[in-house]
């Protein structure tokens, strides 16, 4: 059960699409942003950047800028071992298995020319030259998408994010921890122009013990720019032909409202 706040405004169905695949890293959008969205801004990319190679698939002039310290050499070595040795136990070359194998090739060639990834941390207040904030980042930008997957960090980020929301034509966000963080999320909620239209519980995290999803994906659509009914949708959460489980082999978590 989640606090009726979390409930989704109501959108046209028409109007929701699925970008990226369907499975982990693939997220339900409002279509009228993409021909509007000048680039991707990635908090957070670890070794997928499925949605946003579908999303510039559908609109050519976008442009992606990701932010992930953790992805560098190190990350790769230790991939590409992880991955071999996956191969060797098998004893059986899959067309998966060779595109793991030749991943960081697929990174090199992705983020080079216009789209970029900067190996820094994304944090409230700047420190040093290895961080980067909200604030900064968006600096003279306007109309973009703001994808935010940072392991319990996006908490420190809710108050710049909300600054700038007349910049951001559509927030994709992963809560973690939902059950510890109810009264950030409220209040990130209630103090920002940009509204729900769109959640799905993340089942690699499950439910806590008090069947609270721990992880929750979320969208959440400028009202000023795109408009939506100011009433709470009636649609089931996951939605049929929409959400698909990140984790193929574990259940599916099915939402419930309460007041």
């Amino acid at each position: 059960m989640l606090p009726n706040f979390f409930k989704p405004t109501k959108s046209l169905r028409s109007n929701l699409v699925r970008i990226g695949p369907k499975r982990d890293g693939g997220y339900v959008i409002d279509k009228r942003v993409i021909k509007k969205t000048k680039k991707i801004i990635t908090c957070g990319l670890n070794d997928d950047w499925a949605f946003e190679k579908n999303f510039i698939q559908n609109n050519k002039e976008c442009t992606i800028q990701a932010y992930d310290h953790t992805v560098n050499n190190k990350f790769w070595i230790k991939r590409l071992k992880k991955d071999i040795i996956s191969f060797l136990k098998l004893k059986k070359l899959t067309p998966i298995k060779i595109y793991n194998i030749f991943k960081y090739l697929e990174y090199r060639i992705f983020f080079s020319k216009k789209n970029k990834h900067f190996q820094k941390k994304i944090v409230a207040n700047k420190k040093n030259y290895k961080e980067e904030t909200i604030n900064s980042i968006l600096t003279d930008l306007d109309n973009i998408i703001l994808k935010v997957d940072i392991e319990n960090d996006e908490y420190k980020i809710l108050n710049d994010i909300n600054k700038n929301n007349n910049k951001i034509n559509l927030l994709i966000i992963e809560f973690h921890q939902v059950n510890k963080n109810l009264k950030k999320i409220r209040k990130f909620i209630s103090k920002s122009n940009l509204k729900i239209i769109h959640i799905h519980a993340n089942n690699f995290g499950g439910v806590d013990n008090i069947g609270m999803p721990t992880t929750l994906e979320i969208t959440f659509l400028n009202n000023k720019k795109f408009k939506i009914k100011n009433v709470k949708s009636n649609e089931k959460y996951p939605i049929e032909g929409l959400d698909f489980k990140n984790h193929r082999s574990k259940e599916e978590i099915n939402l419930r409202f309460h007041d």
